[in-house]
């Protein structure tokens, strides 16, 4: 396919969800999908079809993050991405938002070096990759309350993992969730600090969700 080709695709997928891409986002996808294609013949990075650039592995991969990037609060400058795998929500996310600084969490040491040079391939200033377990970070101080943003998706989700997951956001930070049609939504099980926010469509081809939880400051939790 080329990159013509690739970009008419692109875009009558993001004009189906609602959204536009300017030519410099629009390029930078294309960089990431073309990386993540080469990669994945050598590693498994994704199960879904990248040959063909399908429309559902776009949607999955590229437009999907993009439309949850439009949740971003304004004056949000640091986002932790846990589980970030082959990069996707976390690189698309981080494109469209480019003064968020990001950084990916991935135990699998080559998935990490796919990252790393998916970092250096799309230009994202700022971002880094822990090649670690998030657990393993709590036992850094510096990134305790650190970040505006925590993003998660295709990661088991259990309130001891969210429990520890709050610790890495500021109070008033936001925890996404990605959710596909048949997961459970946890919001009846959310523990403190943290309370459910707001839960919006993302995209009706992949009928998924995005479940949106706040750290309530101390002394402003949600009474039960």
């Amino acid at each position: 396919m080329t990159s013509r080709e690739f970009q008419e695709r692109l875009a009558r997928r993001a004009k189906r969800a609602g959204t536009t891409l300017a030519p410099d986002l629009a390029s930078g996808l294309e960089a990431y999908f073309r990386l993540l294609e080469t990669w994945n013949r050598k590693i498994n990075l994704t199960g879904l079809n990248l040959a063909e650039a399908a429309p559902e592995t776009l949607d999955r991969l590229l437009i999907e993050p993009l439309v949850a990037a439009r949740h971003i609060p304004g004056g949000a400058s640091r986002m932790l991405d846990v589980g970030s795998g082959g990069g996707s929500p976390a690189i698309p996310m981080a494109l469209a938002a480019r003064s968020v600084r990001l950084l990916m969490v991935e135990s699998k040491t080559r998935k990490s070096v796919f990252l790393r040079e998916a970092i250096r391939t799309v230009g994202l200033q700022g971002a880094d990759v822990a090649a670690s377990r998030f657990e393993e970070l709590l036992a850094r101080p510096e990134l305790h309350e650190a970040h505006d943003l925590v993003t998660i998706r295709a990661v088991r989700i259990e309130p001891r993992v969210l429990s520890n997951l709050q610790a890495f956001l500021k109070p008033r930070g936001l925890l996404f969730l990605f959710r596909g049609a048949t997961a459970a939504d946890p919001s009846e099980t959310v523990p403190p600090p943290l309370a459910w926010s707001a839960t919006y469509p993302l995209l009706e081809s992949l009928r998924s969700r995005l479940v949106v939880l706040e750290k309530r400051p101390v002394g402003h939790q949600r009474s039960t």
